[in-house]
């Protein structure tokens, strides 16, 4: 039982709450919600000021220049008047009235066909090779990254050039050991040869990203594999090869748009000779723009080989439901 002056105490309480009843109780302390903050208008200017140098290099560098060739195109224009529309002619010349074009379609198809694999096949054991590699590997990373930063460059083309020249290093090497000498350079059989050698040359970029699917792939596959008896080509060929097929994916993609816009080499170590046998498509594509003055058909020439390269791409995309092997993937 409570205490008499308890008791007491609880009377006054019930007959005060009695004596309030139908009016509103108040709360005391209620707590308000927060209304969602509205952007003003000087932030909004802010944001679009930060993001403006990318939106005009998306309209006014991108964007504007791509739909504009397609409109020069269907011209006849020669850089000093005003474009003349012409329609589907450009296209219906270039397909059936120019002998140069296919033969700068076939020199680019055999270049990109043989040396995107080249270069591909060579990353890839280059790769294989520094992942074993455990001490001074970011050293010799560097060393066999360095020809793709300057590979490209003009500077590394007149080398090239000066290499397989009649009177370059590799002939100088040939006749000091009593081997017959080869205009590398002036043979149409050779010439092509000597660009696909440049570009496999410059297998960093490549390589790097090999090795990046290479270190992801878990370590325990192979000491499993390896307690069942597994050789190494065995490995190589059940493990990894599987596991990389997203890397080669990409690879593979980046190098075939990389050799079909190749023009640096073909322009400065040969300048598309001799008789057109290292005619690259773009060497071609830069001549009719700037040397013969003719920038619609060579706009025509771009959209051709932005079609091919978007049927190329299109094409290994869909084959790589076949071949690529994602992780967690219920094939």
């Amino acid at each position: 039982m409570l205490p008499e002056k308890e008791v007491k105490q609880t009377v006054p309480l019930e007959s005060s709450q009695s004596k309030d009843k139908g009016k509103k109780p108040v709360r005391m302390f209620q707590p308000q919600k927060k209304k969602p903050k509205v952007k003003s208008d000087n932030q909004n200017f802010t944001g679009y000021m930060f993001i403006s140098p990318f939106l005009i290099g998306l309209f006014a560098l991108t964007l504007f220049p791509i739909l504009y060739s397609l409109y020069l195109s269907f011209t006849d224009y020669d850089l000093m008047g005003t474009p003349n529309w012409i329609g589907m002619d450009n296209y219906v010349r270039m397909f059936t009235n120019d002998p140069t074009f296919w033969t700068s379609m076939k020199v680019t198809f055999f270049y990109a066909g043989v040396a995107v694999p080249f270069r591909l096949v060579f990353a890839l054991l280059v790769a294989l090779a520094l992942n074993k590699i455990v001490e001074m590997a970011g050293l010799y990373r560097t060393l066999l990254y360095l020809p793709s930063v300057v590979g490209g460059s003009i500077a590394i083309a007149i080398m090239w050039r000066q290499l397989f020249g009649n009177e370059g290093a590799i002939n100088s090497i040939l006749a000091g050991l009593g081997l017959p000498t080869h205009p590398w350079l002036g043979d149409p059989d050779t010439a092509i040869w000597t660009l696909i050698i440049l570009y496999g040359w410059q297998f960093g970029s490549s390589m790097l990203i090999f090795l990046a699917g290479l270190r992801n792939i878990p370590k325990t596959y192979y000491e499993a594999s390896s307690v069942d008896g597994a050789s190494p080509l065995r490995q190589f060929f059940i493990i990894t090869l599987p596991l990389l097929t997203p890397v080669i994916l990409f690879n593979t993609i980046m190098q075939v748009i990389q050799g079909f816009m190749a023009f640096t080499p073909s322009f400065v170590v040969t300048n598309g000779g001799p008789v057109n046998s290292t005619l690259l498509y773009v060497l071609y594509m830069y001549e009719r723009a700037f040397e013969y003055f003719d920038m619609g058909y060579a706009s025509a020439m771009a959209w051709v080989m932005l079609i091919i390269i978007a049927i190329f791409t299109a094409l290994i995309f869909k084959s790589s439901e076949h071949w690529v092997h994602y992780e967690g993937d219920s094939k």
